[in-house]
């Protein structure tokens, strides 16, 4: 009988973004299927993981990052190369990337001899201005020994970009954790100042491709109608600089005059009260423009929360035009109608979202990874 998998699962940070949700959902999984899974992210506050995990964790301290996008993630891949050539970090079956930075360093300690290999989740990419930060996330995927999408949309783009063929993986949801049973809705309500009318959600913060501003504009002629409705923007934490974009945002909501305080930014939400956001808004807006899969609409819907998504890929992939109220993300007015049609309930569509969260587990993702990692390893031992 093989001794369990010794898995070193890798993310870019402790922050509750979705590679990270997914890196940490995943090493559970496996975790609860005997594999020694353990997460590492390097932790520049010293808070540690956005939550307590059911496996392993090895959040590892480093110093503040600098501002400048590239210097950053070249101090994070100097951090992740540091913590992992101590020995006693190393000794694992699998090494698993799911971002550029750890990828990256991944892809220099097997230059070095120090890892036989290694695994690259992709969740999506980005088109970068500077080359070197286009250079160290090819080298994550061009380098990696094998790869996985959670789209066909990455799966298409992995094999027209880079010729590399990709496992699809999937993502998953905790219908133990998001579900529609009620709890403290009442309570974030009255905490977030929300008042009595209708509720639309965004998370992600303001960033660009999350398509913060035209979203903006979306609910400010919602506002014009319903005066009493909010607009709540959750999350935010991230390493990239999006100050540009932001400001670009504060001056879209500067405009909108008296109609700005129906804007509510919480920033990082704790995770323990995001079901309850879930449930207390009228819909969540997810009318992203570059996305890898989007975690959050399996977790709205697992609430039985209707959800507004971009028409385009990977929405298209896995959910039908009657499970979700689908916009022009490049039209405000657009995503506005998918506002509006949200305030009428719809138990059929509820049902459907209910039921598409319900087919998405990440046991079923860890089964998928479990089939690389041991193929990988009986390749490493021939």
């Amino acid at each position: 009988m093989s001794p369990p998998l010794r898995v070193a699962m890798l993310a870019h940070s402790t922050l509750p973004r979705g590679g990270v949700v997914h890196a940490m959902s995943l090493c559970e999984a496996l975790t609860a299927r005997g594999c020694e899974a353990v997460l590492h992210a390097p932790d520049a506050s010293g808070a540690g993981f956005f939550r307590r995990a059911a496996c392993a964790t090895r959040a590892f301290p480093v110093a503040p990052a600098p501002p400048d996008t590239k210097a950053m993630v070249a101090e994070r891949i100097a951090d992740y190369v540091g913590w992992l050539r101590r020995e006693a970090n190393r000794g694992f079956d699998v090494y698993h990337a799911h971002d550029g930075i750890s990828g990256a360093a991944l892809a220099r300690l097997k230059r070095e001899g120090l890892i036989p290999s290694f695994v690259r989740t992709v969740h999506h990419l980005d088109a970068f201005a500077d080359p070197r930060l286009n250079a160290w996330q090819d080298a994550s995927i061009r380098e990696a020994d094998a790869l996985l999408a959670v789209s066909q949309l990455w799966r298409r783009r992995l094999r027209e970009d880079f010729g590399r063929e990709a496992t699809m993986s999937g993502n998953g949801v905790d219908l133990a954790k998001y579900s529609p049973a009620r709890g403290s809705e009442d309570g974030l309500r009255a905490h977030l100042g929300l008042g009595d009318g209708p509720v639309y959600l965004a998370v992600g913060g303001v960033e660009a491709r999350k398509n913060t501003r035209a979203m903006l504009h979306g609910f400010d002629a919602i506002s014009r109608e319903a005066p009493a409705s909010r607009f709540v923007i959750a999350g935010g934490a991230s390493l990239l600089d999006h100050s540009a974009y932001q400001a670009a945002f504060r001056a879209d909501l500067q405009a909108m005059g008296e109609r700005a305080a129906a804007v509510v930014l919480t920033g990082p939400v704790a995770d323990a009260d995001m079901p309850a956001l879930y449930r207390l808004a009228t819909a969540l807006v997810f009318a992203s423009i570059n996305e890898g899969f989007g975690l959050c609409v399996l977790e709205a819907m697992a609430c039985g929360t209707p959800v507004v998504v971009s028409r385009i890929a990977p929405f298209t992939e896995y959910l039908s035009q009657n499970d979700a109220l689908f916009c022009d993300p490049h039209d405000p007015a657009s995503i506005a109608a998918g506002m509006r049609a949200a305030m009428q309930p719809n138990e059929a569509r509820r049902a459907r979202g209910l039921a598409v969260a319900a087919r998405r587990n990440w046991d079923a993702v860890a089964q998928c990874n479990l089939a690389l990692y041991r193929r990988l390893r009986e390749l490493a031992h021939a």
